[in-house]
């Protein structure tokens, strides 16, 4: 089972977090810290995490900078940002700088349960308005590029298949839940999204996601 690490400074919510842990994946081992160095501390001691919650305003963090120290001290381990922070240039710049995920911690228990869910099945998770965000957003590989909205071109360029899965990415879905929705194979919509990918000239999974935030998916299914 999961070995998890929570590393926030704020008793109740690490308690309400734990409370949604126990009741997702029963019988998971959790670790907690109220600070940066606690959180070193125990990831140099525990290389078996599976996956650390870290809070961006406890003591240490300096902001960004105290995830960029963890990721260089332990860069195979997932970190997932759990904050009250709403600013969606710096949940795009914590992608960045390698975060997995980002969960509000206004997020309801079920959507909570489900973001990390997703986020243990080996994907990342955004919350749904930074989702749709429009093209002011910044990418996740280059701080100071724009996200470019996806010409009509490229946009007939993908099959109807692939239209149908980057459709469900742009909703927050992970690749198992895509594959239960449209009744296929989860290793073929692993297919399909490295072909889409690649067939939008983008890096990633999250650059699709926010370049394709305004896209009318019904106009272009119907042709």
């Amino acid at each position: 089972m999961y070995n998890i690490l929570i590393a926030d400074d704020h008793p109740l919510f690490r308690e309400a977090i734990i409370n949604v842990i126990r009741q997702e994946f029963p019988g998971c081992t959790i670790n907690e810290c109220e600070d940066l160095d606690g959180a070193m501390g125990i990831t140099a001691q525990n290389d078996e995490l599976d996956l650390i919650l870290l809070d961006l305003d406890m003591p240490g963090m300096n902001g960004l900078n105290g995830l960029i120290g963890l990721r260089n001290a332990a860069p195979t381990i997932p970190v997932v940002i759990v904050s009250a922070e709403k600013n969606k240039q710096v949940v795009l710049q914590a992608i960045t700088y390698g975060a997995v995920g980002f969960i509000a911690k206004s997020s309801p228990r079920e959507q909570m349960g489900k973001a990390l869910q997703t986020i243990l099945d080996g994907n990342v998770y955004l919350p749904p308005d930074i989702i749709r965000a429009d093209g002011q957003a910044q990418t996740s590989q280059g701080g100071d590029e724009s996200v470019r909205p996806i010409s009509p071109e490229l946009l007939s360029s993908l099959t109807r298949r692939q239209l149908l899965v980057l459709e469900r990415m742009a909703k927050g879905e992970s690749n198992k839940q895509i594959a239960y929705n449209l009744n296929i194979a989860e290793t073929t919509v692993k297919t399909h999204v490295s072909a889409i990918l690649r067939k939008l000239g983008v890096y990633n999974r999250i650059q699709a996601i926010l370049s394709a935030g305004d896209i009318d998916f019904h106009e272009y299914l119907k042709r």
